[in-house]
């Protein structure tokens, strides 16, 4: 088993498995960097026939991911803003079409923009206890990214959908369960390796015919997605620069 360090991300090798741990502070933060640190891997991982599957992890139990980097984010210009969120957005849709299976082990609270990247995996696996996951984008004045809707509503229908990202609550390991969120709520020592015997077992049988499945899962999904996004994202930035979601956004970086 090797260890790889980048800046925000620790990779490790678990026979044919690919640990990514998400190492960017406590609270895992995500910015640019780190959204190209994890585009990259994510590139190099879909070329290495060694590489089987992936896990994504947190290098810490608190927290999976905050979401967003508002303080980073906040007082960038508009171009500036606008190309953190197209790569943002690119790496959701690479994320939930990589051909390899994929599993989230959720080891602790997965916010917003986290829990787009928990989506975007093929099982979520989340600790017992009060480790949260949520969509809280409303609460911020802002939609929830147009790909993370599209891709909640294909994986637990409209209604539930609508649900969650109308009314932006957290939601704990039961009620995820009940709602489709997560496939599995396990004691925290066993999340992480309940999440790589997943993949482990995935990749087993017939890594080409589970690509194919995949993509037929994922495909029309995504050209749903790319349909729309320019105008989507758009509108998002609009969002993002409003009076109103600026109050918001200070508001929550207060509590950073």
């Amino acid at each position: 088993m090797g260890a790889i360090s980048r800046e925000t991300i620790q990779i490790e090798e678990h026979r044919g498995v690919s640990l990514l741990r998400l190492s960017h502070g406590v609270i895992n933060a995500i910015n640019l960097e780190l959204v190209n640190e994890l585009s990259e891997t994510l590139r190099q991982a879909r070329e290495d026939p060694d590489i089987r599957g992936l896990v994504l992890t947190s290098a810490n139990d608190k927290f999976f991911s905050i979401g967003l980097d508002i303080p980073v984010l906040f007082p960038l210009t508009r171009s500036e803003f606008t190309i953190f969120y197209r790569a943002f957005n690119r790496l959701c849709l690479d994320l939930f079409t990589f051909p390899k299976p994929v599993a989230a082990a959720v080891t602790g609270h997965a916010i917003a923009g986290g829990c787009i990247l928990a989506l975007c995996c093929d099982y979520r696996f989340i600790a017992e206890g009060k480790k949260l996951m949520g969509l809280n984008e409303i609460k911020l004045g802002v939609p929830v990214p147009y790909a993370a809707d599209r891709i909640l509503q294909h994986l637990i229908g409209w209604r539930l959908a609508r649900e969650v990202m109308d009314g932006g609550e957290f939601y704990g390991g039961p009620e995820l369960l009940e709602r489709g969120l997560v496939d599995r709520v396990l004691p925290l020592k066993e999340v992480l390796t309940g999440a790589i015997e997943k993949v482990q077992a995935l990749s087993a049988s017939s890594p080409e015919a589970f690509a194919l499945i995949k993509r037929n899962r994922t495909e029309p999904v995504k050209a749903e997605i790319l349909a729309h996004l320019d105008e989507r994202e758009r509108r998002f930035v609009e969002r993002w620069y409003s009076p109103e979601s600026r109050e918001r956004l200070e508001e929550a970086i207060d509590k950073f």
